[in-house]
């Protein structure tokens, strides 16, 4: 039989000097309380309590052992509770990987409000590309722009990004504005490398997808290089406005073709176990989520 719910059963009956009433109080038959006592008995090899038709005592083993079993559960107690209590409490360290531009512009920011409103709980904020290994890598939560390929972990979508094409209002000035996408062959393109078909954007147009094969002088595999590039008037890009919403908000860059835009971008919560998620990484993710709802202040200018 188990030997902690025995402990509990011994001290419930020592306490009240009676087999039955510690039964009454543990919610057992008399019989499964006595049988408890005995497998207690059975495996320390002594009498734990004298007994007679009118009284029950303690024998001096059984004084001796309810000391003991008294400071043993008073520690499980306290390690259930503090487990427990971590578990509803934001308490700890929060490991967190995110895309280095949506962690820098955006994550950073969510942190530093949600930890003045969760002091118990510190950030380690990792920048990186790529999904992590969330055991091997000792990461608690990781953020992913785009679609999700089969994944071993949970996900929950919490945000999105539009794919907006831009340009600075110097380029424009000089170059003219775009009416449709096929007039992007006449003017310089700023191309992200890591993207298949490179040298070819995305567009919608009357209900369907369709792509236009553009160039320029400038190919790079930084979205925040081109970012910069565009703001300094280099050419045009085709850029996630959790990067270039808030340039766009302050006049730095002007949207174009905003008719034209293809699907937004999912941004994803990525976590190991939604069982028994920590408090810290739980209410991180309903803080950051309810932070960019309706829509996220990114996507908006107008």
């Amino acid at each position: 039989m188990d030997k902690v719910v025995g402990m509990r059963v011994f001290t419930a009956v020592a306490k009240n000097r009676s087999f039955s009433v510690a039964a009454k109080k543990l919610s057992l038959s008399k019989a499964m309380v006595s049988k408890h006592v005995q497998s207690l008995e059975d495996s320390l090899g002594v009498r734990l309590f004298n007994r007679t038709t009118r009284r029950l005592n303690l024998t001096d083993a059984g004084a001796l052992y309810y000391d003991k079993v008294n400071i043993i559960l008073g520690e499980i107690d306290e390690a259930d509770s503090s487990i427990s209590q971590l578990n509803s409490e934001p308490k700890g360290k929060l490991n967190i990987m995110a895309q280095p531009s949506f962690g820098a512009f955006h994550l950073s920011r969510a942190l530093s409000l949600y930890l003045k409103k969760f002091p118990g709980v510190t950030a380690n904020l990792e920048l990186s590309q790529r999904i992590p290994d969330l055991v091997e890598d000792n990461i608690d939560l990781a953020f992913h722009v785009g679609k999700l390929n089969d994944s071993m972990y949970v996900s929950r979508r919490i945000a999105s990004a539009r794919r907006v094409i831009c340009a600075s209002p110097e380029y424009i000035k000089e170059n003219g504005v775009p009416k449709k996408p096929e007039d992007l062959l006449e003017h310089n393109c700023l191309i992200y490398m890591p993207r298949n078909d490179i040298s070819k954007w995305e567009f919608f147009e009357n209900g369907r997808s369709k792509k236009i094969k553009i160039s320029g002088d400038i190919q790079c595999n930084s979205g925040d290089a081109l970012r910069i590039a565009s703001i300094q008037g280099c050419g045009i890009a085709q850029l996630p406005t959790y990067m270039i919403g808030l340039d766009i908000q302050a006049g730095r860059l002007k949207a174009l073709l905003e008719n034209y835009e293809p699907e937004k971008q999912p941004i994803y919560a990525i976590y190991n176990d939604r069982k028994y998620l920590p408090a810290k990484v739980r209410t991180f993710i309903d803080f950051i989520y309810e932070l960019y709802l309706p829509e996220p202040y990114w996507n908006k200018w107008t």
